[in-house]
């Protein structure tokens, strides 16, 4: 077959849907959109490295302040009591349960870190010609495990909650810590990492390629090199991600079983004058209605029971949908992917919630907040969930949407 070359065009997959797709060559601001899944393969939003490392070192500037200095302070009992980040995190590890303080650790200090230092590295590794590829393929998973926005709103969460026992003050961090939200917001909408691996990593468009694969990694569109590996990033480059609904269906049975003792169990317990009071998700949320707090108490259902139940049903559904090879509209179903992608942080919520309180509430005998057995089992689940739609190979649901439609 003779192949007419289009030096004007550029051969590319969407990661998405598979559709191999020719696209004029575009600048940054352009929006490019696959014509076949509507997934956006460029957004138009681009900034350059020198402006994200002014970014990433501000960020970093801020984050001492931010973590360690008091997010709000109450008076409680004639006492200033403050809270923070770190002391949070602090008081989970010192109660005995060392995994959850991880989890808290990583989604609230260890992953917004992360991200401004390997921007750094990116602009430091390429003046002394280091290894790019790694730092590369970590940032493409930031987005889903920077949570300071998370954060933020469990902080006025807490701060609600303590309004019925003591007055609440705005402390010295909570600039520096909203600042730093909004730093890493623009960060993670800016940094255009296709572009990126462009410019680090150039690799000529070769014309009349009769079979090319995309790779999910670093989104190069050609064939694999001898070792079977990505020319660009040196992963292997497959038809489609090995064992991916192994590995969905796995993570989301776990989570499954874990969200049972996470709802029957209690989340958190409060002492009040010797009497104990526990709490799960769901009296939680019933006990910020009886208080007259509905919007509070609507956020935390959406986030804490609403969310994780909804995104398994929608996982099974996708899951289903592939396995029987349904002719369910794919556009709809990757509507539903990406959403269930979107929404599944915020489960995190009830946990920075908790973390917090432990913080303000901690007066020995006559008053304290202690975490719940279930907040392990909550955390884990959340953590399996975000797994479970990454791990899901999206070009699974065009495969079985094709099967069953007649060839054309």
């Amino acid at each position: 077959m003779n192949h007419i070359k289009h030096p004007d065009l550029i051969l590319q997959r969407c990661c998405h849907c598979n559709q191999k797709i020719l696209t004029p060559r575009f600048s940054l601001r352009q929006v490019i959109v696959c014509p076949r899944c509507s997934s956006q393969l460029n957004d138009g939003r681009s900034w350059s490295l020198n402006r994200l490392s002014i970014l990433s070192i501000t960020l970093l500037m801020l984050s001492p302040i931010a973590f360690f200095q008091p997010l709000i302070s109450i008076y409680l009992l004639g006492s200033q009591i403050n809270a923070n980040v770190i002391e949070g995190i602090r008081l989970i590890n010192q109660q005995g349960d060392p995994f959850t303080a991880s989890i808290v650790a990583f989604c609230a200090i260890a992953a917004p870190l992360l991200l401004p230092i390997l921007i750094l590295m990116l602009l430091i590794g390429r003046r002394i010609n280091l290894n790019l590829r790694p730092i590369l393929l970590v940032l493409a998973h930031m987005k889903e495990w920077v949570m300071l926005d998370v954060y933020l709103i469990a902080l006025g969460i807490a701060a609600i909650k303590m309004q019925d026992y003591a007055s609440v003050f705005v402390g010295h961090g909570l600039i520096a810590f909203i600042t730093m939200s909004v730093l890493s917001l623009l960060i993670l909408i800016h940094m255009n990492l296709d572009e990126l691996w462009r410019k680090f990593y150039p690799i000529e468009d070769k014309e009349g390629q009769e079979k090319t694969l995309i790779c999910t990694a670093c989104h190069y569109t050609g064939s694999a090199n001898q070792q079977g590996k990505c020319q660009r990033c040196h992963r292997p480059l497959q038809e489609r991600s090995p064992h991916s609904l192994q590995k969905t269906w796995a993570a989301l049975i776990a989570a499954m079983v874990l969200l049972l003792p996470a709802n029957l169990m209690p989340i958190s317990i409060f002492y009040l004058n010797g009497q104990r009071l526990e709490d799960t998700i769901y009296s939680g949320v019933v006990s910020l209605i009886d208080s007259g707090n509905w919007p509070i108490a609507i956020i935390v259902f959406i986030a804490s029971i609403l969310v994780p139940f909804v995104k398994i049903i929608i996982m099974i559904l996708l899951l289903f949908s592939i396995h029987l090879n349904s002719n369910t509209n794919p556009v709809l179903r990757m509507k539903l992917l990406k959403f269930v992608s979107w929404i599944g942080r915020w489960s995190m919520l009830d946990l920075f919630v908790i973390a917090l309180m432990m913080t303000l509430v901690n007066r020995d005998q006559l008053m304290s907040f202690t975490m719940g057995p279930a907040a392990l089992y909550f955390g884990t689940a959340v953590i399996l969930t975000i797994l479970a739609v990454e791990w899901l190979d999206s070009r699974l649901i065009w495969d079985s949407y094709g099967k069953s439609k007649p060839a054309k």
